[in-house]
């Protein structure tokens, strides 16, 4: 069983949301919540995050830069939606410019429902988040390490 090495870093990407789910995870980042004690470090850099947490649906403008987003980050990568607007589109879903949720775009890994999700369910996201990032890691490192004895 491989073991990471280092703390899974966090990046959070707003997409066509209300800003309400973004306060919420803005609050999870503060002494109150905490979501840094579970093992995670926030980041704005894509080339150095593990797990991605996607607020807002998708739409005509962002989806190329989730894309681009996705594609930066280094594998193994785990997405995260947060609230309804990232998992289905929400109470937008209808609008002429919404493609739908995160997951008409890149594949996601976990979705945190709610509108606004509460910290409280955005923390057990990213909990989760961390164990589907171990269980991509260890699966990663093993693959590489069965290409490295064929070769």
């Amino acid at each position: 069983m491989a073991k990471l090495n280092r703390s899974p870093w966090l990046l959070h990407y707003d997409g066509s949301s209300c800003n309400g789910c973004d306060i919420e995870v803005l609050a999870c980042l503060t002494p109150v919540y905490d979501v840094e004690r579970f093992g995670v470090v926030n980041t704005g850099n894509p080339l150095h995050a593990d797990i991605l947490l996607i607020t807002g649906g998708i739409n005509s403008q962002n989806q190329a830069v989730v894309q681009q987003i996705y594609s930066q980050m280094p594998n193994p990568k785990v997405v995260v939606a947060v609230g309804a607007c990232a998992c289905t589109g929400g109470i937008f879903k209808e609008c002429y410019n919404i493609h739908g949720g995160v997951d008409t775009t890149i594949p996601v890994d976990i979705y945190v429902p709610g509108c606004a999700a509460r910290p409280e369910s955005i923390i057990d996201g990213v909990v989760k988040a961390v164990g589907v990032f171990q269980e991509k890691y260890e699966k990663y490192v093993s693959e590489n390490k069965e290409r490295k004895r064929s070769s």
